[in-house]
């Protein structure tokens, strides 16, 4: 886990590689409670509602960012994490999420870092992006 004070703007967080599986999927929407079949898990009913194919539930996505985070600034981190979904993300396909530390700043006796995080395809295709506040301890 890093300590504040030895971060600096500019600082990259990741870049990680994933893979979101059909089998993943399936087991998401089963934890999460989603009724399957569904757009999600079924290419016919996915078809149906407009999609080219299955694809991964945005709040799959938004716990794979977070994920990033959690990894990087330890359990509890996260202050706010602020997501665009810019187009549907599709199974089976390698997706890279990376962060961008774009603010340092101390608050309410918290050190926090804002950072600039995106979800890209291997031929740039831009699925999510956003902002996100992590709190770190100083050293």
């Amino acid at each position: 886990m890093p300590y504040y004070d030895e971060i600096e703007l500019g600082d990259e967080i990741g870049p990680v590689e994933k893979v979101a599986s059909d089998d993943e999927v399936s087991n998401f929407c089963d934890v999460w409670g989603a009724p399957t079949p569904n757009r999600f898990t079924d290419p016919e009913i996915a078809a149906k509602a407009g999609m080219k194919g299955t694809i991964v539930p945005g709040i799959m996505t938004m716990a794979m960012m977070a994920q990033l985070l959690t990894d990087w600034g330890g359990p509890g981190s996260i202050k706010d994490l602020d997501l665009v979904f810019r187009q549907p993300v599709p199974h089976n396909r390698a997706l890279t999420l990376a962060a961008t530390i774009t603010d340092l700043r101390e608050e309410d006796g918290e050190n926090l870092v804002e950072c600039d995080i995106l979800m890209t395809g291997t031929e740039g295709e831009r699925y999510v992006g956003g902002k996100a506040i992590v709190a770190l301890p100083s050293r």
